[in-house]
């Protein structure tokens, strides 16, 4: 890694301009665009527009300069052409390192936003290039530009000349129009991993002499948050404040870290529910000058590492645990199921946002920690479920007798769940409901309505796909009378104008001739979707009188039954004079309270 030159030899160089990679081979953590530079320059598929995007302090600028570089590079005879591999020292590659080659121009569009500046700097796009290969315009924070500066670059942009090159870089990539967009070529840079981070590092460190705690580095590197020029900043203070070595006393103090070692012991105490320890220790952290919002993100990282080696146990033998670290997953990953440290990760990821609109951080942290460690002896649904089935005293749910109390279910209504969970062949209306020839007046007399309850209707207009007109006759209307080819039927206000006729046609398919439909305009009576309700309500009602359902709701605040549904009765179905003898199965919905 070449460092840049100082212009003056007594000047202090911070390590992020100092060590700014140089060459594509630098580029950490970048190897899917260098990949694609390589391949465009090697087959000569260069495009007129790059833009690229990621968060801060990954490369974006560094990466057009280079660029600009690779396509301007005229190597060590001055005869060479575009090359990935920039040598560095020929006229162009040292002016457009150094900032001042008059052909590779660098706008800040976060300064310069106008459309009368991009109108200025495209002035000179007609001009060929004095001294390099490619005029290339870098336009950084491209986002910040204006509506009328980017439609100012629209044309320009899609039919360039051929000797003009444009990089964009921007953080806010979705802040870009997509007409800018769709005419350029992509590159997402990747944030750097901690492993990369501390590569960088050791290097850099190495190059300058300077000792560090590996500790200390892991600490800056998870700071950095995949940023190099965060982690090398960081370093930069971190060197100061140590008087020349990296301890790290000095990055916790310097970041606001809690201390490991702390944080492990806090987190202990919270996963057994000992409160007086864990404010104990809180209050220990603060004294020290530990941030609270960094505690509760230490714990959140905690929390993930245990369930990691809870379920994939090699994770213990992973290089970026210390051995704090993992002597408490070793010692805690036993006791502590996956069904708790869920809980926990997400009763601490809400308090993230307790703590951020919170006037007293530390207070709303002890409240916070107080009510993971109140609910660390608290046991898990599947275990107050697994209770309750042992005491309770019957374990199936057979509520054919309560049932009988509910309002009267016809065969009819059910035939159809009947059929699909036994297998149970039953005559539904689509099978009868076939296109007859028009019947004459004689026949009329003694041929049978296909349809002779409403609910074989409903049920062929659910098979046929009939949406929009099942549910204009469940909820429009509500039938009268039903049968012998004819229907009597209110029909309200807010029912279509069409649906007697879509209704009339619908009866003409199925059954092969027209039916008498009588219309009473006024007040609606119960409409079928009212009696389906009230079926419902009165299942629940009946299914909540269960020994093993009423067990379950009162252990479970706030728990409601969802849904009951009909079944047959595992020696078929025996009918009575009034109703079929069920069982029934209900699903039991519940929120757990913290």
């Amino acid at each position: 890694m070449a460092a840049e030159d100082a212009t003056n030899n007594n000047q202090y160089v911070v390590l992020a301009r100092k060590y700014r990679p140089q060459t594509f081979e630098d580029l950490l953590g970048q190897d899917a665009l260098v990949q694609t530079l390589t391949n465009a320059i090697k087959n000569n598929r260069l495009h007129h527009a790059y833009i690229l995007t990621g968060i801060r302090g990954v490369g974006k600028t560094t990466t057009a300069r280079l660029i600009a570089r690779a396509l301007n590079c005229t190597g060590l005879d001055g005869k060479g052409g575009p090359t990935i591999h920039p040598c560095g020292v020929c006229e162009n590659c040292k002016a457009i390192a150094a900032g001042r080659h008059i052909d590779v121009l660098e706008l800040d569009a976060a300064s310069r936003t106008g459309v009368d500046d991009i109108r200025e700097l495209l002035d000179g796009v007609r001009y060929k290039p004095t001294n390099a290969r490619y005029k290339i315009y870098i336009i950084d924070e491209v986002h910040m530009l204006s509506k009328g500066a980017f439609n100012a670059l629209l044309k320009t942009l899609e039919e360039p000349p051929s000797h003009v090159k444009f990089i964009f870089a921007t953080t806010e990539i979705r802040k870009v129009p997509v007409t800018i967009l769709s005419r350029c070529q992509r590159f997402d840079l990747q944030r750097l991993s901690i492993d990369t981070l501390l590569q960088l590092f050791h290097k850099v460190l190495n190059s300058e002499n300077i000792k560090a705690d590996e500790e200390a580095l892991q600490m800056v590197a998870r700071a950095a948050d995949g940023s190099a020029r965060d982690g090398l900043s960081m370093l930069d203070q971190a060197i100061v404040l140590g008087d020349g070595k990296i301890k790290t006393e000095t990055v916790i103090e310097m970041i606001g870290l809690a201390d490991r070692t702390q944080t492990l012991d806090l987190f202990e105490a919270l996963s057994q529910g000992n409160v007086d320890k864990v404010l104990k220790n809180l209050e220990g952290q603060y004294k020290n000058g530990a941030n609270p919002l960094i505690i509760l993100q230490d714990l959140i990282n905690v929390t993930h590492m245990l369930t990691k080696v809870k379920i994939v146990p090699n994770a213990l033998n992973g290089e970026m645990l210390s051995e704090n670290d993992r002597q408490l997953c070793i010692k805690l990953s036993q006791s502590l199921s996956v069904a708790v440290l869920s809980r926990m990760w997400q009763m601490l990821l809400k308090g993230l946002s307790e703590l951020n609109i919170s006037p007293l951080p530390m207070d709303a942290l002890e409240m916070i920690l107080i009510r993971v460690a109140y609910s660390a002896n608290l046991p898990t649904p599947a275990e107050i479920l697994e209770q309750v089935k042992k005491n309770s005293d019957s374990i199936v749910i057979n509520t054919k007798e309560s049932f009988r109390a509910a309002p009267e279910v016809k065969a009819s209504q059910t035939a159809e769940v009947i059929s699909i969970n036994k297998n149970i062949p039953v005559d539904k209306p689509q099978d009868k409901a076939l296109v007859q020839p028009q019947p004459t007046s004689e026949q009329d007399k003694v041929l049978p309505c296909p349809f002779g309850k409403i609910d074989e209707l409903v049920q062929y207009l659910e098979a046929h796909k009939k949406m929009l007109l099942l549910y204009a006759l469940k909820n429009d209307v509500s039938v009268e009378d039903f049968g012998n080819w004819h229907i009597k039927l209110a029909l309200s206000e807010k029912a279509q104008t069409d649906f007697i006729n879509n209704l009339q046609k619908v009866l003409q398919e199925a059954t092969g001739r027209s039916w008498e439909i009588e219309v009473r305009k006024g007040p609606v009576g119960e409409t079928l979707a009212d009696k389906e309700a009230a079926v419902i309500e009165a299942d629940k009602r009946s299914a909540a009188e269960n020994p093993l359902v009423k067990a379950i709701l009162s252990e479970f605040k706030g728990a409601r039954i969802d849904t009951v549904t009909r079944k047959a009765s595992a020696s078929g179905t025996s009918e009575s004079d009034d109703e079929e003898e069920q069982e029934a199965t209900s699903t039991v919905n519940y929120d757990e309270e913290e």
